[in-house]
């Protein structure tokens, strides 16, 4: 019997006056622009996942709106010998007045513009992927 790896990733998408919420960050040893979001823990669901990853980086509770986006295609890790499963939800955070997005070292926050040139501002496949169905190129 082979043994199967795969790695669940649950990313938010924040739209906001033409624009999307990005995350730049280290991931391993390279520099990486993609959505917020993380790994899914064992015993968590997907919507769970998603609402600890943006309190834990963004400080923010948030309400998920829909499901966008469940990769399709075979994504191999860049980083381990597992695949690649991501989910992405759209999201409205609950943002208290004068809230100032975290930033430190790891990760910086920034909100790109979704248009034709938003797939070429991002990093990892998957994303990009996505990047491209907001811009409306898939």
């Amino acid at each position: 019997m082979t043994e199967k790896n795969f790695n669940v990733r649950v990313y938010g998408l924040w739209l906001q006056d033409g624009q999307v919420l990005a995350c730049d960050e280290y991931l391993k040893t390279m520099r990486v622009v993609k959505f917020p979001g993380g790994g899914l823990e064992m015993g968590e669901g997907t919507l769970d996942c998603i609402k600890r990853e943006w309190m834990e980086e963004l400080g923010l509770e948030i309400e998920v709106l829909s499901h966008f986006y469940t990769t399709d295609f075979y994504q191999k890790s860049a980083v381990d010998p597992s695949q690649i499963i991501s989910i992405y939800y759209l999201v409205r955070p609950h943002v208290p007045t004068g809230y100032v997005f975290p930033k430190n070292e790891v990760e910086t926050f920034l909100w790109l513009p979704v248009d034709d040139a938003l797939p070429g501002k991002i990093t990892l496949p998957i994303d990009i992927k996505v990047a491209k169905m907001l811009a409306g190129l898939e």
